[in-house]
């Protein structure tokens, strides 16, 4: 039986360019919530740029549109770094650095063990939430699908 790992992509927009005074605070804990990612349990990989963080990579026309794109062995670890470290402070705090999205900015997605999502795939898996909602192709944390070859493979609420 095939393994997999859960793939998850989220954009906001900024509220104006790293370098200014409005993104200092948000920048200045990049490296260290990186850091946490990358040393928290179910870690896999993530996608980096110029100086070790995504910031510098532009996936959309928009240049104040940041992109997060990350691999993790399962859900349970990806929504307890999210939620559950000092990561979820960020969450709270996100209204000071980013503007609030009008359109979908998340997808969570099952990719086989060893695949390194693209960027191209992972706006497609925002497209098919912005069109289509939750499916088992693209989900979210709120609605969420187990891994091919589950037990169960419904929508969990």
């Amino acid at each position: 039986m095939p393994s997999y790992h859960l793939a998850q992509i989220n954009v906001a927009r900024a509220k104006d360019h790293m370098d200014s005074l409005t993104m200092r605070d948000f920048v200045t804990r990049l490296d260290d919530i990186n850091h946490l990612a990358e040393h928290s349990p179910g870690f896999v990989w993530r996608l980096k740029g110029d100086g070790d963080n995504a910031t510098s990579i532009r996936a959309f026309d928009d240049p104040l549109l940041l992109v997060n794109l990350s691999v993790w062995t399962d859900l349970e670890n990806l929504k307890a770094f999210v939620y559950r470290t000092t990561h979820a402070q960020l969450l709270r705090e996100r209204h000071r650095w980013f503007h609030p999205t009008q359109v979908a900015h998340q997808a969570l997605w099952w990719i086989p063990a060893g695949h390194t999502p693209t960027l191209h795939e992972a706006k497609l898996k925002l497209a098919q939430i912005e069109c289509h909602g939750p499916t088992a192709e693209a989900f979210s944390f709120a609605h969420y699908f187990l891994a091919p070859g589950s037990e169960s493979v419904s929508a969990k609420q």
